[in-house]
């Protein structure tokens, strides 16, 4: 192992870095009437975009297929090898196909060719030499523009995946905004993460309901409100004569005060404690909505109403939290 100082570290990474950096900008140059040429193909699609490539520029397409299917493309990704072993059956002639290529001469790809051109589906080629085999069968071709890899030997794709993901990012964003792809739309092709829970769960998917609802009629006692709080162990108990009208609230922070203010008598009727305007939220507003709500009045629950304004559940900030939504 050659003695590199932390100097050498520094330098080398450095230079890797402006050599990508360079890279990007004459991809940057290279954006013309052929990239929109190839947005105007994918937005034509009637089926999926197959996204190909080999070796580490297979890495790359996967991703892109990946970007682009979770932005409002369908798209997926097909190994070249695996293709004239049978996977080629997963395109159809509903599809188009972006094959990557960065030398444009990739025998696993130059050969899928051939069947593509027979189904009569778009292909658009992703390369840095357009005097390529590649190049040549393309309906529309995006040029790299990449003449230098980071690696010394100028063999190790560096330069060129990066530009190729660059490339693949900026035809997943452009279609994005050709469809009005909403932050709605993005939620609901990722029902599992953060924003997708943020922007698709209502109260009602989260709310407490039934028997759970801590609940207490207005000529309860203080000791039988403390009871009912102390069992539902949310730090609150609605009180209502009928389960359906609420008539206030009466929460541990109100007991507290009681205790502090020298009001407590022992048998004392809960309606005479209680706060009369809880505040509430609708069951199918969004659970983003309780959090706020929450929020704007330091408060860590809610009880959820219908139409009618009658009880039907209640919304704690425990809920909110264990979803990942607070």
């Amino acid at each position: 192992m050659n003695d590199f100082t932390n100097q050498n570290h520094i330098k080398h990474a450095l230079n890797t870095i402006s050599l990508e950096i360079d890279a990007l900008h004459h991809l940057k140059n290279n954006i013309n009437e052929n990239f929109a040429q190839a947005c105007q193909i994918i937005l034509s699609c009637q089926g999926r975009v197959i996204v190909i490539g080999m070796g580490k520029s297979g890495h790359i397409a996967s991703k892109i297929a990946a970007t682009l299917a979770s932005t409002g493309t369908p798209a997926f990704f097909v190994h070249p090898a695996e293709a004239g072993h049978g996977d080629f059956g997963m395109i159809t002639k509903q599809d188009v196909v972006i094959a990557i290529s960065n030398s444009g001469s990739t025998p696993e790809l130059t050969a899928l060719t051939p069947m593509i051109k027979m189904l009569g589906i778009p292909l658009i080629a992703m390369t840095s030499k357009l005097n390529s085999p590649l190049a040549d069968a393309a309906d529309v071709t995006l040029n790299l523009g990449v003449t230098k890899e980071a690696c010394p030997h100028n063999l190790a794709p560096t330069c060129s995946t990066t530009a190729t993901l660059v490339l693949g990012d900026a035809l997943a964003i452009s279609l994005l905004r050709a469809k009005n792809f909403t932050a709605e739309d993005f939620a609901s092709s990722h029902p599992s993460g953060s924003l997708g829970k943020r922007l698709l769960l209502k109260v009602k998917n989260l709310m407490i309901t039934g028997d759970k609802i801590p609940l207490v009629h207005p000529n309860a006692t203080i000791e039988q409100t403390i009871m009912e709080i102390s069992s539902k162990g949310l730090g609150m108990s609605l009180v209502s004569e009928d389960g359906k009208k609420i008539l206030g609230i009466f929460t541990d922070g109100d007991l507290r005060r009681m205790f502090a203010q020298e009001k407590y008598k022992k048998g004392i009727a809960i309606k005479t404690l209680m706060s009369k305007s809880p505040k509430t939220i609708h069951e199918d507003a969004m659970a983003i909505e309780a959090l706020e709500l929450m929020n704007q009045h330091k408060i860590t629950s809610l009880a959820a109403i219908d139409d009618d304004c009658h009880l039907k559940g209640i919304i704690h900030m425990h809920d909110l939290i264990r979803e990942g939504i607070a």
